[in-house]
């Protein structure tokens, strides 16, 4: 008998442990449900639970706030020329992680922004942590358009400005300079920074992993571009006084000079120069020395030009008028508290006039030890020295003038002809100009049209007075003829050559020479000081040396700004001069007078 094949059923295979189709099912629709469920709790979470963190990963990898750069204000002179100018450029930047992954662009790269192939390579590795590092500022747009074409991965330009000053080294101690990124380090840029820089804007973007922007997204902050500001300065004006200061400092072979002149009825600046000076557009290599504003931040004792101010607390106390009482200034010789007071020439009698148009310091003196100490100190405070002008000029020395009731006898004397205090250029300036308005003082100012401060310092009648005391000196026989004269013109003015401080007393060697003066005299319209630190050619007198350069610059600055002349025909007020005719263009020959010898006015 044959046995039968045995055979087992469905349920014996799964007791058996086979495969089943329902378990595999089961299994696979569960381990699918879990990835699921942990899909969504993923997704929960990075959408969720911790959204804004991803959010910021995100955007800081894709979205930037990038600054929109603005343009500063440009500065015009009083007839709206340009005196400094923002122009566009382009500054190039790098993420140097970026940059270093394509190493073998690196030399295309240094040589379009001028540097050595090995040393951009370690400037990038040193900062590779960064994702910003500038790799040339300020660029013109072509040359930087060169760089940017060469498709560095990394690389990006950013828009920028950089000033410009037309003038260059003419306007510069004015004007001051920016830094590299557009603020105002010295001058008026520092001054008015905050009206001149603006606001920069700030946009949202969306740039690539190669920092190239992508899209705009929205404006964060629109830029608010710098303002406009209109100098008091006159641009023609300028170049004078520059071009005859410099010539006379290279000639006289002068260790620096300044100049200062101011419209007198506004107290507006008019022109304000230094030598030595610089380029503002070219600072790189310049010396700091030749940066510093010299008539607003070096001192000097004025020497003779202080004699009008004496002369002013004089006309004041009612002992003094222009005429007497004379006073005897002997042999040239006046020995007071063991100090010999000196002049150059034997004097004589002499009237107050007199004493300034021969410029005698031992008249000067004798004049200043009648008058009450207080009233003298009075003067001298009320005209601005041992003060600031409150011109807002960064910087702006106060000058020194030592508190009246600390005076000696002697040392009253010695202020009398300009020494024992320290004055700036724009202080004397502003002071002769406060004589020429019928006294009144105004703040000196920069700016065209402003509103600046104004008082009354002496009676009007004293002003015009000391204004014809001073007109003497220009006439024959003082001590500014003939350097000062301005055809057509009254000059009025007062020349003064001082001994310079040393360690330990003055210098027998050293001088500074000066002269301040106004013109028109019968109407003023411009006062002015020059100043020449230690003329070493030639002569050292102050009338010779800065004489000139006043006679020269204030000529042409009258006949540009259009002033009728008041002295039409004649050399000087008072007639013309025997045999000369003031028409002709030809000044009479010099006469025999020098300005004030200082060698033997320095106090001891």
């Amino acid at each position: 008998m044959t046995p039968r094949p045995r055979t087992t059923s469905h349920s014996s295979r799964r007791r058996d442990g086979a495969p089943s189709t329902r378990r595999r099912m089961v299994l696979v629709v569960s381990v699918l449900g879990m990835a699921s469920l942990g899909l969504v709790a993923r997704a929960f979470d990075m959408q969720v639970v911790r959204k804004d963190f991803y959010q910021n990963q995100a955007d800081a990898r894709i979205l930037r706030e990038v600054p929109i750069a603005v343009s500063r204000g440009t500065i015009f002179d009083r007839n709206g020329e340009p005196l400094a100018v923002s122009t566009p450029v382009m500054s190039i930047w790098a993420n140097p992680a970026e940059v270093l992954d394509n190493e073998d662009k690196l030399p295309a790269l240094a040589k379009a922004i001028g540097m050595d192939p090995d040393a951009l390579k370690q400037y990038l590795a040193q900062r590779s942590e960064r994702e910003f590092v500038y790799l040339k500022r300020q660029m013109s747009p072509d040359a930087a358009q060169v760089v940017l074409d060469l498709a560095v991965p990394g690389v990006n330009g950013q828009r920028e400005f950089r000033r410009f000053y037309p003038s260059g080294p003419v306007t510069a101690h004015v004007l001051g300079f920016t830094n590299i990124d557009d603020h105002g380090q010295e001058g008026l840029e520092l001054a008015f920074d905050d009206w001149l820089a603006g606001k920069e804007g700030r946009k949202r973007v969306i740039r690539d992993r190669q920092g190239h922007v992508v899209e705009d997204l929205d404006l964060v902050r629109a830029p608010q571009p710098g303002r406009d500001i209109t100098l008091s300065i006159d641009r023609r004006i300028q170049f004078l006084a520059y071009n005859e200061l410099k010539n006379t400092i290279q000639q006289s072979d002068a260790d620096s000079g300044s100049m200062v002149i101011i419209d007198v009825p506004t107290g507006e600046v008019l022109a304000m120069v230094n030598w030595p000076t610089y380029n503002p557009n070219a600072l790189r290599g310049s010396n700091p020395s030749s940066r510093r504003n010299r008539a607003m931040t070096d001192v000097v004792e004025p020497g003779s030009t202080i004699k009008p101010f004496v002369m002013a607390a004089a006309l004041s106390s009612g002992k003094y008028t222009p005429t007497g009482p004379l006073v005897d200034t002997g042999n040239g010789h006046f020995f007071y508290i063991r100090k010999d007071i000196r002049d150059t020439h034997s004097n004589g009698m002499l009237s107050p006039t007199g004493i300034i148009a021969k410029s005698s310091n031992i008249g000067a003196a004798k004049v200043a030890l009648t008058l009450d100490t207080g009233l003298m100190y009075d003067t001298y405070r009320a005209f601005g020295f041992g003060a600031s002008t409150n011109s807002g000029f960064p910087g702006e020395a106060s000058g020194y003038l030592k508190p009246g009731k600390g005076w000696g006898m002697l040392e009253k004397a010695i202020l009398a002809y300009g020494y024992g205090l320290n004055v700036t250029p724009l202080q004397l300036a502003n002071g002769y100009a406060t004589i020429a308005d019928n006294g009144v003082m105004h703040s000196p100012t920069f700016v065209k049209g402003s509103d600046n401060e104004a008082k009354q310092i002496i009676d009007p009648k004293i002003a015009k007075e000391l204004v014809q005391m001073m007109v003497a000196v220009t006439q024959p026989g003082g001590t500014g003829a003939p350097y000062t004269w301005i055809a057509n013109y009254g000059v009025a003015g007062k020349s003064g050559t001082a001994h310079k401080a040393t360690a330990g007393g003055y210098s027998n060697n050293n001088y500074s020479s000066a002269f301040a003066g106004v013109v028109p005299a019968s109407n003023p319209r411009l006062a002015a000081v020059v100043i020449v630190d230690n003329p070493r050619k030639g002569s050292y007198y102050g009338a010779l040396v800065s004489g000139p350069v006043f006679s020269k610059v204030l000529d042409g600055a009258l006949r540009l700004l259009d002033v009728p002349p008041d002295n039409i025909g004649r050399w000087y007020v008072g007639g013309p001069l025997q045999g000369q005719d003031g028409l002709t263009g030809n000044k009479p020959p010099a006469v025999e007078t020098v300005d004030d010898a200082p060698v033997d006015e320095a106090p001891q």
